[in-house]
């Protein structure tokens, strides 16, 4: 979609900070991150929400997801821990109408378990 700004930066049509690329979706850094990292991940194809996706799409989702755990280690934030949210519609924070996962973490080592 030409008024998509996710499609526009999977195009190579708009800026994007991209620091990967597969051959389904393309990751780049959010412009307000909200963790010391904070990566979006979007399929090329536009797909406005996982609302919007059926029972064929499974294998994306698939290849979305094993994209992110690669994403995440690039970024050297698996072995401490990161956390992946994808929102759906307004009501749950949804600004941009192209299905994307963030992926947030670098907060360091993982907390210490506390004996109460």
């Amino acid at each position: 979609m030409d008024d998509c700004l996710f499609c526009r930066i999977a195009q190579g049509r708009a800026d994007a900070d991209i620091i990967a690329e597969s051959e389904s979706a393309v990751a780049f850094r959010d412009i307000h991150p909200k963790a010391p990292v904070h990566v979006l991940v979007a399929p090329k194809g536009h797909y406005e929400s996982l609302a919007a996706m059926g029972d064929k799409e499974g294998p994306l989702l698939g290849n979305l997801f094993s994209f992110v755990r690669a994403v995440a280690e690039s970024l050297h934030i698996a072995q401490s821990g990161y956390k992946v949210v994808m929102n759906v519609g307004r009501g749950a924070g949804q600004l941009i109408d192209h299905l994307h996962i963030h992926i947030l973490g670098g907060w360091g080592e993982k907390p210490k378990k506390i004996d109460v």
